[in-house]
């Protein structure tokens, strides 16, 4: 699908359904770059609600799913995936006709399949996956600058109204994202070997590390190297947001994890037996992702407000 053309008219009303480190980042680029006249922010926790207004985040800051949508003409499910359905199905009776719902999910079918039947006739929905992220979390981790330079995959189901794709893929330009147009099970077979599994893989070493002898366990941390560290930080992202897109991704996932086996499986009998020839080419072919990775300017997406904000691959 090509997105026709978008208004360039800034959205009215915009309800942001969570404001941890997507939501809240969306609301500082939306201000930013002046996208929204009212943002609403919705929270189940009085804290977060408290914070997100503490930090000019939105006007107005809810509860309640079906107030926190009324009259917005653009709603933005940024909660875990894992509870977009009981989402959906609270804020169904506040969507004005003509509103666009959109996401920022991991996973596509099943965001499709748990939001799709609660949006009444009238209402646009247009999935969507910024890549883009740390691991840290809540309302004080978003920056705007988050965006700028990552895709943004959008994932509308057939049939999706074509100016509705078009403003939304408007909004993630205007916030500094490159957008392509992905079928959904596609979507979710891709970022299931780029980003799934890989934390999958972080969470498995760091936990093995906690396995070892005490002794082995505090040099392992004490003398972390480069790989090691990387690990660790992946496995620090939020359990909740993961479990859900493990559970909620599982075919594609699975999938992965056995073509990862048995490559790990061909790994191992070329160490056992002494096979320096194919550990090298297997490694110099691995070589050629990480220079595509840094020639598409995808190397890494890092804080601004950290001194230390630059990937070392960009300069080698």
């Amino acid at each position: 699908m090509t997105p026709a053309v978008a208004s360039e008219d800034p959205f009215r009303r915009v309800a942001l359904i969570g404001v941890g480190l997507i939501g809240s980042s969306m609301a500082r680029a939306m201000r930013r770059h002046g996208l929204a006249g009212e943002i609403v922010a919705c929270a189940r926790s009085e804290s977060t609600r408290a914070k997100a207004m503490e930090l000019g985040l939105c006007d107005t800051a809810l509860a309640d799913p079906a107030a926190a949508v009324a009259d917005c003409d653009l709603v933005v499910l940024a909660t875990p995936v894992g509870a977009y359905a009981a989402v959906a199905e609270a804020m169904q009776p506040g969507l004005a006709r003509g509103a666009i719902v959109t996401d920022v999910g991991s996973v596509k079918q099943a965001v499709i399949r748990d939001v799709g039947p609660y949006l009444p006739d009238g209402v646009h929905f247009v999935p969507g996956h910024p890549i883009a992220g740390t691991e840290q979390s809540g309302p004080e981790a978003g920056f705007a600058e988050l965006f700028e330079e990552r895709y943004c995959l959008l994932t509308p189901p057939p049939g999706t109204d074509e100016w509705a794709v078009a403003r939304v893929a408007w909004l993630w330009r205007r916030m500094g994202s490159m957008v392509d147009i992905l079928e959904p099970g596609h979507h979710d077979m891709v970022l299931a070997i780029t980003s799934h599994l890989p934390h999958l893989i972080a969470y498995t070493i760091v936990h093995t590390a906690t396995g070892l002898e005490e002794s082995t366990r505090q040099e392992a941390i004490k003398y972390s190297a480069g790989g090691f560290r990387d690990f660790t930080r992946i496995a620090a992202s939020d359990p909740v947001m993961w479990r859900d897109v493990f559970l909620n991704n599982r075919e594609a996932v699975l999938e992965m994890l056995q073509r990862f086996s048995e490559d790990l499986t061909a790994l191992q009998r070329a160490i056992r037996w002494g096979e320096g020839d194919v550990l090298e080419d297997l490694f110099r072919r691995t070589r050629e992702v990480r220079r595509g990775v840094i020639e598409q300017r995808q190397a890494g997406s890092f804080d601004p407000r950290e001194p230390h904000a630059e990937d070392p691959a960009d300069h080698k």
